[in-house]
């Protein structure tokens, strides 16, 4: 029936096991420190260098600080649930992985596919923003080069599929290489910060703090409304969410994007050499480093300026790190900003390429997505998933507007994380016996409190959100229907099939030592 097929649940036994396939096997070679460089690298990027200051002035004004608290308590919570799934089933997938495990085989396609909005959009929506600043470097001087070109009616971002072309490349070579890239332009991007704060700190003016939760917008100021409005503040009856509390309960969902990563640690736990200890630290150390930064810059930036000065201009400019230091004649600091915007975002690409690319292997290695993209190269790496997601990547930054996918990358992530913290409670019941490298404290209130937190989150996203949610999610079930449920290995081997489709397995691979 296809109600059984539906809920089918693949044992954590079976899952460590698949790790093991000739074929498919990833090489182990992470360390805590690359785990926790993984992290930092790829949330510390446009949430610190334009999204704090665009919130400010859009939103929250100088309480945009207490915005980046809120959503790293709510992110802190589910990191927990996190650090013990991951390092009680130390398998590629993260959440859909984690799923198939506590909710059944439907639920884990449901968030896998819910994965891309996170991993893949979000990789195209950020290698947009990084194409922006390159335009914005080179145009210092003086006239400077385009990123975009426009091809009779198709606009084509060069830029950004550069980006994504040279990352893939990076990502097919192996996952050390990248991790050793990825922590010199992590370094690079951590001092160009503390640059920014220290320098800022000369220009703070305790005024520019007051009031701190600004008076709400009234409706006709020509604040959103209507769907433009926060779902929560809609329900309420709210005239706007812009400023006032509503601005700032709106904000916290905003800047959640800010902090979307940390997460990928974990879909790289089977690569990992000590997953049951590493993976709980890479997870927590780089959410610890990035919340002090994050709640940092905010303070300096709102403190330089007064809010009103960072909002959006009328031809659609959004306010940046740069835009404080120009208020107070600093103007060599855009040249600072925009390349630690650059190293930044570089490396938020190369990681979410990277969680895509995990997530995409777990799922073909299952069967609910063609097999042979699960097969590994001679380095121990997903070839072709690699290029596949890369070529996916690089057609939607290259040739679609990032408008509002920001707020779809949102929900999609917490709608993940939702999962992951009732799975804990789930696994906790049905599997007490397994050895679990990390365990999430005050069980079952922490995971309780991150599903509370991160469906309050969701619920003040526009309500147009929602809308492109639920078409992404309808499209998703559509492919499940028509392929993922009759190719799924878990399904061939409940019916006492060959769990290999189209002929046996490629011949094993030797890893270079």
């Amino acid at each position: 029936m296809l109600g059984n097929r539906l809920w089918r649940t693949k044992s954590v036994e079976q899952s460590i096991a698949d790790t093991d396939a000739p074929a498919t096997r990833l090489r182990k070679d992470l360390t805590a420190l690359d785990l926790t460089v993984f992290g930092v690298a790829v949330v510390v990027g446009a949430g610190i260098f334009t999204l704090a200051a665009s919130t400010a002035g859009n939103l929250a004004g100088p309480s945009v600080s207490l915005a980046f608290v809120l959503s790293a308590i709510a992110c802190g919570l589910a990191a927990l649930c996190y650090a013990e799934f991951a390092s009680t089933v130390p398998v590629a997938g993260s959440a859909y992985t984690f799923s198939y495990a506590t909710f059944g085989e439907f639920i884990a396609w449901v968030i896998g596919w819910d994965l891309v909005l996170e991993f893949a959009v979000g990789a195209a929506v950020v290698g947009k923003g990084w194409s922006s600043y390159l335009q914005n470097l080179l145009g210092l001087g003086g006239p400077g080069m385009r990123t975009t070109v426009h091809l009779g009616a198709v606009s084509l971002d060069w830029g950004a599929v550069l980006l994504v072309a040279v990352l893939t490349g990076l990502l097919a070579a192996g996952t050390k290489l990248s991790s050793r890239v990825s922590q010199v332009i992590t370094a690079i991007k951590i001092l160009v910060i503390l640059l920014v704060i220290l320098l800022g700190l000369r220009y703070v003016s305790a005024a520019n703090y007051h009031p701190y939760i600004p008076p709400a917008a009234s409706a006709g100021s020509g604040a959103g409304s209507g769907l433009e409005q926060s779902l929560f503040s809609l329900i309420v009856g709210g005239a706007t969410s812009t400023y006032g509390i509503f601005g700032l309960l709106a904000a916290a969902s905003i800047v959640f994007f800010a902090f979307i990563g940390f997460d990928v640690v974990a879909t790289t736990a089977e690569e990992t050499r000590r997953p049951k200890r590493d993976v709980p630290r890479g997870i927590l150390g780089s959410l610890a480093i990035v919340t002090v930064l994050y709640v940092a810059v905010a303070l300096v930036l709102t403190g330089m300026v007064p809010y009103t000065n960072l909002k959006t201009k009328p031809d659609g400019t959004k306010a940046t790190l740069a835009t404080a230091f120009a208020d107070h004649g600093v103007t060599w600091a855009a040249v600072v900003v925009a390349i630690g915007a650059l190293a930044g975002l570089t490396t938020v690409v190369l990681v979410l390429l990277l969680g895509q690319i995990r997530v995409l292997f777990a799922m073909s290695r299952d069967g609910l997505l063609p097999r042979p993209l699960a097969i590994t190269g001679h380095r121990g790496t997903p070839v072709r998933a690699t290029l596949l997601v890369g070529l996916l990547v690089a057609v939607a930054a290259g040739f679609f507007p990032a408008e509002k996918l920001e707020e779809m990358v949102n929900v999609g992530t917490l709608f993940a994380f939702v999962l992951v913290s009732i799975g804990v409670l789930i696994l906790r019941r049905t599997r007490p016996d397994l050895p679990r490298g990390f365990r999430t404290p005050l069980v079952p209130l922490v995971p309780i409190l991150s599903v509370a937190s991160c469906l309050w989150l969701m619920l003040n996203l526009t309500a147009l959100t929602w809308v492109r949610f639920a078409a992404w999610m309808a499209l998703g079930l559509v492919i499940y229907f028509l392929y993922g449920v009759r190719h799924s290995v878990l399904g061939r081997r409940l019916r006492g099939l060959p769990a290999e489709l189209g002929g046996p397995a490629p011949t094993q691979r030797a890893f270079p030592t």
